[in-house]
């Protein structure tokens, strides 16, 4: 977990310091050039105006053009390594950042992989911008100091105490703008998530006439979140443009005083105004921090978050390769619920199934079911217990490596945005042969000649351009896609109409024939009734577990049953078994 926490820190220090260290010689190059103007007006002032020489005139001309040219030259190469550093760092972490982004989901972290891919977005966007450049440019304000105090130590020390006020200005416009900055990000991002949530859900919205409720509920967080934004934006805007001023009156206050010398005899006239430029230069890369600091608080910002992620869903340590299950499933003594609360959704739930076995969950709502179903397929961690295949804690198992083996179709079924051939075969390598072999198994194949463009079809988002049995059967053909030894299927009944009610059956019997181990949650009886053992939760508890016609022949009629069913949950290693 710590090296997980400073992995984004260790990779900007590993990209970023030498290429800074790299830049440095630049950065100095580029303060000795923009002395270029300074020196080419003092040798006008000295030499071609004393000598009414065109050649001179001309030369210098040419070397300050020279000049220009070399200078921006240089700062596209800077520029360029700065992009260089951060494609390095992204392609670094971003592998952390898209599984701490799904991790978070699958804890129920709604909105995090959106923040997270914004956050980034903000990382990449101030790597490669000139505030970081201002940054390193900085300390080569002390080159020109150093200038100013051989022209004259008190416009020296005088640039020294405009250079301290740009300081304080910058302190006191991070204290003023972080709080402001940081409340606006929170109400954009709640908003956010808000909208999102009911874009989904637009048809409700509209045909329940719920459109001024919400729009009232969003423009409460919108308006929260641009008058945090305006307070951020005020007080950045006062200090830039106290800055700008403080840069300004350095400039003519420098001058000011080399008019004083100059009437003193202790200063030469062209030296007076080159002592103007240099003060201005002094503070220059500063009031440049100071006009993108917003930018700079909110990459600093965007980094503790993207750290604080990686820290919290660190990539998993690469695990000794495991052979494919063959579905020996031991669940022993699950306590369970959602990941980011400490509700006992299941409360001590064991039971075991050989291969090949099919259980049927039945129960009433907010029983556990589909808590049950994400344990069971490792997608939600355990409190305390622990859900095997093949001997192996599903939940630690590489899913990439495991995936292949399993099928799940969860109660609320969700499509990817693409073609119905790339939802079945879950996005891997095109194989025809397989995607009809799972079309055949769960009967896609019959009507897939109802969707415009066959198997090539766009699904749209969610799924949105098909039918809620569509969806559903496509999402089915998903999970058995491969021959998978292993199902988990929460309710795969509940959009069918009759035929996909037969075809469903169909496929769950064929599969038990291919000895995969299925586990159906369902209330529909013709499953109920053709799966080998039926479970009944209750209250995250197992009260009936056993061979499913005597379940329900002892729930039709509990005081005659000839066949009393276990009313405790299976021991998970020295009960009965399935």
């Amino acid at each position: 977990m710590k090296e997980s926490k400073t992995l984004l820190l260790d990779e900007l220090k590993r990209s970023l310091v030498p290429r800074a260290k790299a830049l440095l010689p630049f950065s100095l190059v580029i303060m000795v050039l923009t002395l270029a103007p300074s020196y080419y007006m003092l040798e006008v002032y000295d030499r071609v105006v004393n000598s009414r020489s065109y050649t001179t005139l001309f030369m210098l001309t040419v070397l300050v053009i020279g000049a220009y040219i070399v200078l921006e030259m240089i700062d596209y190469s800077r520029t360029q390594i700065l992009r260089k550093v951060a494609r390095d760092v992204d392609r670094s972490i971003r592998d952390s950042i898209v599984h701490a982004m799904f991790t978070a989901e699958l804890d129920a972290l709604r909105g995090t992989g959106s923040k997270a891919l914004r956050d980034l977005r903000t990382l990449y966007t101030h790597l490669t911008s000139k505030s970081l450049l201002a940054l390193i440019d900085a300390p080569f304000s002390l080159f020109i100091l150093v200038l100013l105090f051989l022209i004259n130590p008190v416009v020296g020390w005088f640039s020294v105490g405009g250079a301290l006020v740009m300081v304080l200005l910058g302190v006191a416009n991070e204290k003023s703008v972080h709080k402001p900055m940081n409340e606006a990000y929170q109400a954009m991002a709640t908003t956010q998530q808000y909208v999102q949530g009911v874009i989904r859900n637009a048809q409700v919205v509209e045909a329940m006439g719920m459109v001024d409720a919400v729009h009232g509920r969003w423009h409460k967080g919108h308006i929260k979140f641009i008058e945090s934004q305006s307070a951020a934006s005020y007080e950045a805007s006062g200090y830039s443009a106290a800055s700008r001023t403080t840069q300004m009156l350095v400039g003519s206050l420098v001058l000011g005083l080399g008019a004083w010398f100059v009437l003193k005899g202790e200063l030469g006239g062209a030296l007076m105004i080159v002592a103007s430029i240099l003060a201005g230069r002094v503070i220059a890369p500063l009031v440049q921090l100071i006009a993108n600091w917003k930018q700079m608080t909110s990459f600093a910002d965007a980094y503790k978050r993207l750290n604080g992620l990686i820290g919290m869903y660190p990539l998993p340590q690469e695990r000794m390769s495991l052979p494919a299950p063959v579905g020996q499933l031991n669940v022993e003594g699950v306590v369970a619920g959602p990941p980011q609360s400490r509700l006992q959704v299941l409360k001590g739930v064991s039971f075991m199934a050989k291969p090949g076995t099919s259980i049927a969950i039945a129960g009433p709502s907010a029983s556990g079911k589909s808590t049950l179903a994400r344990v069971m397929t490792g997608i939600w961690p355990a409190f305390s217990g622990t859900v095997r295949l093949d001997g192996s804690d599903i939940y630690t198992w590489d899913k990439n490596e495991l995936g292949p083996s399993i099928g799940y179709l969860p109660q609320d079924v969700e499509l990817i945005n693409g073609t119905v051939a790339e939802n079945i075969m879950r996005f891997g390598l095109y194989d025809e042969s397989k995607i009809h072999q799972a079309a055949v198994l769960t009967g896609l194949n019959e009507i897939i000649d109802t969707l415009p463009h066959g198997y090539e079809t766009q699904v749209g988002d969610n799924g949105a351009f098909l039918s809620g049995g569509q969806r559903q059967r496509i999402a089915l053909t998903r999970a058995v896609y491969g021959m998978p030894k292993y199902l988990v299927l929460d309710e795969p009944d509940s959009s069918l109409d009759e035929a996909g009610d037969a075809a469903l059956l169909n496929t769950i019997l064929k599969l038990k024939q291919e000895k995969a181990t299925v586990v159906v949650i369902t209330h529909r009886m013709r499953l109920l009734e053709a799966m080998d053992y039926l479970m009944l939760l209750v209250d995250g508890r197992i009260q009936k577990f056993g061979p499913s016609l005597d379940v329900l022949r002892e729930l039709r009629n509990p005081d005659n049953s000839p066949n009393p069913v276990r009313k405790a949950p299976v021991q998970s290693a020295k009960g009965r078994q399935p």
